[in-house]
């Protein structure tokens, strides 16, 4: 398969960081939507959709035809525009199957109505490790790369693997590995699973946060994360990463948008019902990311 039969174009959001991508098959025509954005703007709840509308905008320019818009897992930075991009564009919502272990894992946590049902059903579908489906001619690979949550998913085409937060850029790093289900020695050996992939093997992320004295960035290749990924290049221990992670973890802030993201994103980019009012409600569930989970007295 040629490189110039694939097409790649990619949006950068500069409130979140987030890279979204679109794959395209120029001899057929059909095209796929990864980790695509709603804009939310959390000190006064507005919810609009400019960042997915700029990819919307773009597949209808190019004559493309929709089949996927893949999440790479349930982002707890942004939420999701599956649903957007899938009203305007058609195409199905799909995610890795293990999903239903975040949505569990949530419901436990936010008061869901008695419908919700942590079965994945909500999306259209859920990809198994080494699963393999199709954007026109272009062969998707699915590649399940756990430790960031339960559920990531990475996605190989031909030459390019999208791979969601898993990695990022070689000096920034890698994810965070403790939010609820996260484990750090788990995300090394996702890591190492990617980093023995042929050396050029093109690797686009998902977020960047760059470092002052460069511009946004979203591509890498295997060599180049092998030789200077900050975290993990070649000669890093899984102990040595552990260590790392788990003390470089106990000092990050959980992601502003993490509360909302989560309620849209395990429900496949769904607002949670309308109440009577005909308005959708996002909850701040109190305490539920404390160890002690008490409340000051008094309350």
């Amino acid at each position: 398969m040629s490189a110039q039969r694939m097409q790649i174009e990619s949006f950068h959001d500069p409130v979140t960081g987030t890279v979204t991508h679109v794959v395209a098959d120029a001899h057929t025509g059909h095209a796929a939507v990864i980790d695509p954005v709603l804009d939310f703007e959390p000190k006064s709840g507005t919810l609009t959709s400019a960042s997915a509308d700029r990819v919307i905008a773009l597949v209808r320019a190019r004559g493309w035809q929709l089949q996927w818009v893949l999440e790479t897992h349930a982002h707890a930075d942004h939420l999701s525009a599956a649903q957007h991009v899938r009203h305007a564009l058609g195409g199905k919502v799909a995610i890795g199957a293990r999903i239903r272990e975040v949505q569990r894992m949530f419901r436990s946590i936010f008061h869901f109505e008695r419908e919700f049902l942590p079965d994945g059903s909500q999306f259209d579908h859920l990809f198994e490790d080494g699963e393999r489906v199709r954007i026109g001619g272009l062969e998707v690979t699915a590649l399940w790369v756990p430790g960031h949550t339960p559920a990531d998913m990475a996605y190989r085409v031909e030459d390019a693997v999208f791979v969601g937060d898993t990695l990022f850029m070689p000096d920034v790093g890698t994810a965070r590995a403790d939010f609820p289900g996260g484990d750090a020695a788990t995300l090394y050996q996702s890591i190492r699973r990617l980093l023995a992939l042929p050396s050029g093997t093109r690797l686009f992320v998902c977020h960047d946060y760059p470092p002052p004295e460069r511009a946004v960035a979203w591509t890498s290749s295997v060599r180049q994360q092998r030789d200077s990924n900050i975290h993990v290049h070649d000669g890093i221990t899984e102990e040595q990463f552990v260590q790392m992670r788990t003390e470089r973890d106990a000092g990050l802030a959980m992601p502003t948008l993490i509360l909302p993201a989560v309620q849209v994103n395990v429900r496949a980019g769904r607002l949670p019902p309308a109440e009577e009012d005909g308005r959708a409600y996002i909850q701040v569930p109190i305490n539920a990311f404390l160890k002690d989970a008490g409340l000051p007295p008094g309350l």
